[in-house]
């Protein structure tokens, strides 16, 4: 299974595209869970705004799935201002950048996916641009280059990244409001369940929102995603109606276990259990028996077993904890692993 193929996944799919634009919330009173990040929100917007002035420069840090665009996106709506987006790898060149900054009007957001994987060369422009909202171009080479400076309008950068910390420390340090995205609550889930059920004209039980809610790995991409799905399964097998049963059969139908778990990440269990002893296992060993990238392993898979107690990050390497053998101890894994926890 790609990481591409599993429903499970946190990272934005194709599939997600539209989807994700007509669910968006609009406005912070609209975004659920992540409660002390909007207050911290609110008291910057609402004082930018008595002032006059652009909103700080705002760093959104956290698994990816957790809404980092949208909050990007409520936060020019909220200003009153435009938004133009991009993402690191695409700022290729300075010239990138500088066409990016010379469009924006005052008070507007420039929204910067992935902004640890802006290149050295951008990166070392943008510095006075947040700083002193000046560009600093070189134009032309040898002898005969030139220095020109140019004023631009005081704006708001949003830099979003699952990876805070490969950000250099010099751009880590010109934002101003630095926000961590966590894991949601089921019962946040739940809400923005109920919520994308009314905007997609889904009738959906209170149980069926909970039981998707429980199995969305904390995140509300994927809580949309199976949404999606349970629905499709509700119009064929059902009457149309999400009930907590629908729900069950479905989920279950796609592998999607009671915790949220899918087949890759049993499969990452089973692998440190079975062939290391529960560990410890180096990330690439690991990488390796999986036939799987590191940097996926450890940004896409990792972070909600952890968070869950099912895996640690030790000097040493991987482990897994006593609830993962206790998951796997359930009769049905059992029968299918004989001999597994005999010791």
């Amino acid at each position: 299974m790609t990481e591409e193929e599993r429903i499970v996944n946190p990272r934005r799919q194709v599939e997600d595209l539209g989807l994700e634009l007509g669910l968006r919330p609009r406005s912070l009173s609209e975004f659920v869970g992540q409660n002390e990040v909007r207050r911290n929100l609110e008291i910057a917007m609402s004082a930018a705004r008595a002032r006059g002035e652009a909103v700080d420069h705002i760093l959104v840090h956290g698994p990816p799935g957790l809404g980092k665009t949208t909050l990007a996106h409520i936060i020019a709506q909220e200003m009153g201002a435009g938004i133009k987006t991009t993402s690191g790898p695409v700022v290729e060149r300075a010239g990138d950048l500088a066409a990016l900054l010379t469009n924006l009007q005052p008070r507007d957001v420039l929204f910067i996916d992935e902004v640890h994987r802006l290149p050295t060369v951008v990166e070392e422009i943008l510095y006075p641009a947040m700083e002193d909202f000046r560009l600093d171009l070189i134009i032309g080479q040898g002898p005969g280059a030139r220095s020109l400076k140019l004023e631009l309008p005081h704006f708001t950068l949003v830099g979003a990244t699952t990876r805070a910390g490969l950000l250099t420390p010099a751009l880590r340090d010109r934002f101003g409001l630095m926000l961590r995205l966590d894991f949601y609550a089921p019962e946040d889930l739940a809400k923005i369940t109920r919520r994308a059920a009314q905007v997609l004209g889904v009738e959906v039980e209170e149980e069926g929102a909970w039981e998707i809610a429980r199995r969305s790995r904390g995140t509300p991409r994927i809580a949309n995603r199976l949404l999606k799905r349970v629905r499709d399964y509700a119009q064929v097998r059902g009457d149309g109606r999400v009930t907590r049963e629908v729900a069950d059969a479905a989920l279950t139908l796609l592998e999607v276990d009671q915790l949220g778990f899918d087949r890759m990440d049993r499969q990452i269990l089973l692998t440190i259990l079975e062939k290391y002893n529960g560990g410890p296992v180096g990330l690439g060993t690991l990488a390796a028996a999986l036939c799987e990238e590191q940097d996926t392993l450890e940004d896409v898979y990792e972070p909600f077993l952890i968070q869950c107690g099912f895996l640690q990050r030790t000097p040493r390497g991987r482990m897994t904890t006593s609830r993962a053998v206790e998951y796997f101890q359930q009769p049905a894994f059992r029968k299918l692993h004989p001999g597994l926890f005999d010791n």
